[in-house]
């Protein structure tokens, strides 16, 4: 597959991707208070799209910097894990192995942009699309319906 036609791949999917967390961007019904979880995974969506724009202009910094971000992102509260644990249940150790996933995938874009080599960069971005949706497509739906009610 070309390079840009895996780049045009990779914007859609980013787009779907940031389009979801605003669904997620909404009141627990519990405890009509939003979970912090929902402003990481906004923050993530913001970076993937910074991401996106660094690729398309060539600014590797950006896409460093912004791959950065999302392999170190922040972690919920302590009392937030254990409501998110609870529902994750017999399905944690899959739901870390895509969070594992999805850091090293951010890690090794972050170092790939730095060498400025734009088809690895591409395809480490692909990678990082990968371990996100395999993540949401697991686990979106079920979360929504069980935090937000939706």
């Amino acid at each position: 597959m070309n390079t840009f036609r895996l780049f045009k791949k990779a914007a859609i999917a980013s787009t779907l991707i940031l389009s979801t967390t605003h669904a997620i961007a909404q009141s627990t019904p519990e405890t009509n208070k939003p979970l912090a979880l929902q402003k990481i995974m906004r923050d993530m969506g913001v970076n993937m799209q910074r991401i996106v724009d660094g690729i398309s202009r060539e600014d590797w910094k950006v896409v460093e910097e912004n791959a950065a971000l999302i392999a170190t992102h922040p972690q919920p509260p302590v009392s937030e894990k254990t409501r998110i644990f609870a529902f994750f249940s017999t399905d944690m150790g899959k739901f870390k192995g895509f969070d594992g996933k999805t850091h090293e995938a951010a890690a090794k874009l972050s170092q790939t942009a730095a060498s400025e080599n734009p088809s690895a960069v591409i395809s480490d971005f692909a990678d990082l699309q990968k371990s996100c949706l395999a993540c949401h497509q697991s686990f979106r739906k079920p979360f929504i319906s069980h935090f937000y009610g939706m």
